[in-house]
């Protein structure tokens, strides 16, 4: 049975709230309190922010209420972080007195549990009388989530303690990560060292607002250079929604990234479970992203890497067509070129060729290198003459993205982090690694880097990730999901058809 049409734009309210309150914190850390906590350290006035506990004035410097019905004027964000059945009266209160224009429902065991369907529903009914009155009632986020960190609006609600996140990127927050799944949340954040967020929004079982609502709220942020979903399921005809905004958002010039879970009856058992999901046809939702323009991502893996890629390059609006690699051993070379998929290589131009000739000449390598595409520098180049052979490539004409391989056991490279058994710093500013993080800023062509080697180069790759530089642990690998960019749409591939998405029945 249809629900009234949401009123979307409260996700205003939920995002860049004014006031807020938070119903569930407790004196010792509970997910309650570790909220607080977190929404403080963010900047959020601690005054505009009331705590719902009885017996106490101020809790943190907040003004604290017994119940919701002193507050003093209704909230734009209520968060509610206590049990599922306390949740269900908290949040008809909430609604019936019209005390939250949004809120943000931690709560699990509504709706996808077995045995919490009732609850799911009483909350759904609540909500449709709601619509029908003049405030509309709120929007809910949640139930089952983990929570969302909003950076415009200053707040942090996920429960996750301080200490158990890393420290924030210093870029500017050009991502929007929206995810079903609040451990994947957390996870790809803290492993994606180097990327800002700018909304980081855990939607648990889309118990009301779902995927589809906030794509096509923030479809037309100028701020967000990329999308990132995590979908166990869509509700019903919510994919279309996704899919019509995602394509409002590639006309644009931003991307929507897509891993699709639930693929298989075991994975789609478990997202019942997990998020009340109906996974429905994975072949379908794949036919129908492609159809809009959205990458999408076959492995965790991936979808990983490519947040990084497209988050940290700029993107250009014609996809990239010629390919040159640059690495210092063959068989990097040689695997590019079995893995160019739809790139094609690079032609380099002869000023370019006239200047790395001379190069080589100049490090003694011209009678053992010759100059073409991909271009083996051997593992006896040094950091500065390599760092000059890549600026050479990436200013060529010809060239439209790069992929920079480094094997990185060569003594000729500074490639470890100082310690006694030898002289290098792969942190001082003439490593190789130094260098093309300079480039980086130096250049707006797509281009990444590639680090094979163990345990003891971890920190040169952490190093040029944290720097905004997608590093990858393989060449193979670094080129097929830089093949990702040819897949947004484009002059020389079939375009999709300009008008409605195909019916699905």
């Amino acid at each position: 049975e249809p629900m009234p049409p949401r009123p979307l734009e409260k996700i205003d309210r939920l995002l860049h709230p004014r006031s807020m309150a938070i119903v569930g914190v407790s004196r010792r850390a509970n997910p309650g309190r570790v909220i607080l906590e977190n929404v403080l350290r963010q900047g959020f006035d601690p005054d505009r922010l009331y705590v719902v506990r009885r017996g106490a004035d101020s809790v943190e410097g907040c003004p604290a209420v017994p119940d919701l019905d002193s507050l003093p004027a209704a909230v734009d964000l209520l968060i509610v972080g206590v049990g599922a059945r306390r949740a269900r009266e908290v949040v008809t209160r909430a609604t019936e007195g019209e005390k939250a224009e949004s809120m943000i429902v931690i709560s699990g065991g509504l709706g996808e549990r077995a045995g919490s369907e009732a609850l799911a529903a009483d909350v759904q009914r609540l909500l449709a009388r709601s619509r029908s009155t003049p405030g509309r009632g709120p929007v809910i986020n949640g139930g089952n989530c983990l929570g969302i960190r909003s950076q415009p609006g200053a707040y942090d609600a996920l429960f996750i303690p301080e200490y158990k996140q890393g420290p924030a990127a210093a870029g500017r927050p050009n991502v929007a990560l929206i995810s079903q799944s609040g451990a994947l949340l957390t996870a790809k954040m803290s492993c994606l060292d180097g990327v800002s967020f700018r909304y980081a929004i855990s939607v648990g079982n889309q118990l009301d607002l779902t995927v589809g609502d906030y794509l096509t709220f923030l479809k037309d942020d100028s701020e967000i250079d990329l999308y990132a979903l995590y979908v166990e399921g869509f509700r019903p005809l919510d994919g279309i929604r996704c899919f019509e905004a995602a394509r409002d958002i590639a006309a644009r010039g931003a991307t929507v990234l897509l891993y699709r879970a639930g693929r298989t009856a075991a994975g789609a058992r478990a997202a019942a479970s997990h998020t009340a999901a109906i996974a429905g046809s994975y072949p379908v939702t794949k036919a129908l992203a492609a159809y809009a323009g959205v990458v999408t991502a076959d492995s965790l893996a991936d979808f990983e890497d490519l947040i990084r890629l497209f988050a940290c390059l700029e993107v250009p609006r014609r996809p990239p067509r010629r390919l040159a690699v640059v690495s210092n051993a063959g068989f990097e070379c040689v695997a590019a070129s079995d893995s160019l998929g739809g790139f094609e290589p690079a032609e380099l131009s002869a000023e370019s060729v006239t200047h790395l000739s001379a190069l080589l000449e100049e490090h003694g390598l011209a009678d053992v290198v010759g100059v073409a595409n991909p271009l083996d520098l051997t593992p006896m180049l040094s950091d500065q003459p390599f760092a000059e052979a890549v600026r050479i490539v990436l200013e060529d004409g010809g060239v439209d993205a790069a992929v920079i391989g480094c094997v990185p056991l060569t003594p000729a490279l500074e490639t470890l982090a100082p310690a006694p058994a030898h002289r290098e710093d792969v942190f001082g500013e003439r490593s190789l690694a130094r260098r093309l993080l300079r480039l980086k800023e130096e250049t707006a062509k797509p281009w990444v880097a590639v680090v094979d080697g163990g345990a003891p180069y971890r920190p040169m790759a952490e190093l040029l990730r944290r720097g905004g530089l997608p590093t990858f642990g393989t060449i193979d690998r670094a080129v097929r999901l830089m093949g990702a960019l040819r897949g947004r749409g484009d002059a020389d591939q079939p375009s999709a058809p300009s008008g409605p998405a195909p019916k699905v029945s």
